[in-house]
């Protein structure tokens, strides 16, 4: 019999012990001990990243069995599946977690959120130096004191600058834990992988999946299986994803008009572009810049 998945969102998080949050779609807690322990295989539809600073926990992400223990920082991406999920009475993270849009608002390249998402999906746990440690810990203090101070009046936007710093410095964790060693990926990890790293450089001027088919030298309907198998979205998806991210980063940080950005897209005209847009984000590229 197949168990029932069930969906765990940012605003349940919320009433986690000792959580600071944004509304916008940023929550941190220092008390993940107190989240209900699910029965059932959880759908987690938000990105978490925590830092182990007491007790252990196991539990299986996309059937893959995992075991967190101090000094170990874990991953979990939008969408992932957890399940068989136990902690020791004393278990303590210092948890961040925060919605993909949210994410979008401060990441400065689609090449980050790629890069992020596969190498939590090869190392969901990650064992780190006494240095990283300390870096993370200083950022999740930081970062909660100014969530919490709520009188400063660029507060959000210095949150998400503290974010993305602290994202680069984790990113140089993503650089030594590869560096040190093989990732063990299997040949759909390296299609998948594969066809992440195609996109990065050619989301701009190709759409279509069987371009990147062609460039793997497999069919579409197989890039499409392994894509779907691996990271939970079609390449469709992916590639609408790519699109809509750098739009998205293009309205916000760029005074480039609609025109050019339409432009720089490839699209054929800012009407094409703004349809687009208005299908995947649910408002227009010029009222999405005004937010």
């Amino acid at each position: 019999m197949v168990n029932n998945i069930i969906d765990t969102t940012l605003d349940q998080a919320r009433q986690w012990g000792n959580a600071t949050f944004l509304k916008e779609g940023l929550i941190l807690t220092d008390r993940i001990s107190d989240a209900p322990i699910p029965k059932e295989p959880t759908r987690i539809n938000f990105i978490l990243m925590a830092l182990c600073k007491r007790g252990q926990a196991q539990y299986r992400i996309n059937t893959g069995e995992q075991t967190v223990m101090p000094g170990d920082l874990l991953f979990i991406s939008e969408g992932f599946i957890l399940d068989n999920y136990t902690a020791s009475p004393d278990f303590e993270c210092l948890c961040i977690m925060l919605t993909t849009n949210f994410y979008h608002g401060f990441v400065q390249s689609v090449k980050n959120v790629s890069s992020l998402l596969i190498f939590s999906k090869n190392h969901p746990v990650v064992r780190l130096t006494q240095r990283e440690v300390q870096v993370y810990s200083n950022y999740y203090q930081v970062i909660r004191q100014k969530i919490a101070d709520t009188e400063h009046h660029y507060r959000i936007d210095l949150v998400k600058a503290l974010l993305l710093a602290m994202f680069y410095d984790m990113s140089n964790v993503i650089y030594r834990v590869e560096k040190e060693g093989a990732t063990g990926q299997n040949r759909a990890d390296i299609i998948f992988a594969n066809f992440i790293r195609l996109l990065e450089e050619n989301f701009r001027t190709q759409r279509r999946v069987g371009w990147y088919a062609d460039q793997l030298f497999i069919t579409p309907k197989y890039l499409s299986a392994i894509v779907k198998q691996v990271s939970k979205r079609t390449p469709n998806e992916w590639i609408d994803k790519y699109v809509i991210l750098e739009a998205r980063v293009l309205l916000k940080n760029t005074t480039k008009s609609i025109k050019e950005i339409a432009d720089e897209l490839h699209f054929p005209n800012q009407s094409f572009l703004g349809k687009y847009f208005k299908d995947r984000v649910g408002v227009s590229p010029s009222d999405y810049r005004k937010t």
